[in-house]
């Protein structure tokens, strides 16, 4: 890590992706000390302000030490797409700070450097109408997406599915079709230094166990007992790993050692999906290895 950080311009905007519990954030936090600028999150479960300790958002301490930005600021009811956290990273970009951009969602840094197709809003009925079909009948949403939206999709990602489904219903265009009107990018790739960190398997699976263990320590399960009076499992805030296995014990469904073990097992899962997503579609990026 030290080698990367001399070679580092102090200017140019900094992107880092990485899977959950590599270590991205203090890599981030380490250029920001030492060079400037701000730390802007690109992950699409810590900007709720509901979960600080199940997503591994910043301490209010860390925060405090350091300029953060976008972590925590919408509410869990909200509707937040890729589209409104590209708004948002346009307001910081005009405070004029060199941002460091850090974060697993993948489709924000894909926006955020190669530019996303300005689709009109999807109406609450419509949206209704696929959160429905997202339990009861997913490979309906599957179905029925045309054939260029289906071979650009992961259809393995539900979320992905269904927003696509969505954009075909409401605007009767198929995704792909919205995408080819894409615009610029608001941070060319190549106006920045780019890093993804690409940890070993069998590193990462450890350093995710033993995370969730630290968080189960530090209040995920009071986190999930604030969430449980309004609990509505097809919200986006609903997602955050190990939250439905929380609810599922608080709820008892299940013994709060099953929760704990199901939950590290969906993160697994979650980190190998994000590993599968950067090599396709990250293979210009620097890559890291945060274990060696």
């Amino acid at each position: 890590m030290k080698e990367l950080l001399k070679g580092l311009s102090a200017e140019s905007p900094v992107l880092i992706a990485g899977p959950t519990a590599s270590g991205k954030s203090a890599l981030a936090s380490e250029i920001v000390a030492h060079q400037g600028g701000v730390i802007v999150n690109a992950d699409a479960l810590q900007v709720y302000d509901c979960w600080r300790v199940l997503t591994a958002r910043p301490s209010a301490e860390e925060e405090a030490a350091l300029p953060h930005r976008l972590y925590g600021h919408v509410g869990a009811h909200q509707t937040y797409s890729v589209g409104h956290w590209l708004r948002d990273v346009t307001g910081v970009l005009k405070q004029g700070q060199r941002p460091v951009i850090v974060g697993g969602t993948g489709l924000y840094f894909m926006a955020l450097t190669e530019g996303l197709a300005e689709i009109p809003p999807i109406p609450a009925q419509v949206r209704a109408m696929g959160d429905t079909l997202r339990t009861s009948d997913p490979s309906a949403l599957v179905a029925a997406l045309d054939p260029e939206t289906a071979a650009r999709t992961d259809l393995k990602n539900l979320a992905r599915v269904q927003r696509a489904w969505e954009v075909l219903q409401a605007t009767g265009r198929g995704l792909a079709d919205w995408q080819r009107e894409t615009p610029a990018p608001l941070l060319p790739r190549m106006a920045c230094a780019a890093f993804v960190f690409r940890p070993a398997v069998d590193w990462l699976s450890a350093r995710i166990d033993r995370r969730f263990d630290l968080m189960m320590a530090a209040g995920a399960l009071e986190e999930a007992r604030a969430a449980l009076p309004d609990w509505d499992p097809t919200l986006p805030s609903s997602r955050a790993i190990g939250a439905p296995e929380l609810i599922a014990h608080l709820r008892g469904d299940i013994p709060l050692d099953r929760a704990v073990e199901a939950a590290k097992l969906a993160s697994r899962q979650y980190a190998k999906r994000q590993r599968t997503w950067f090599r396709a579609r990250m293979g210009d990026w620097t890559a890291v290895d945060p274990g060696a």
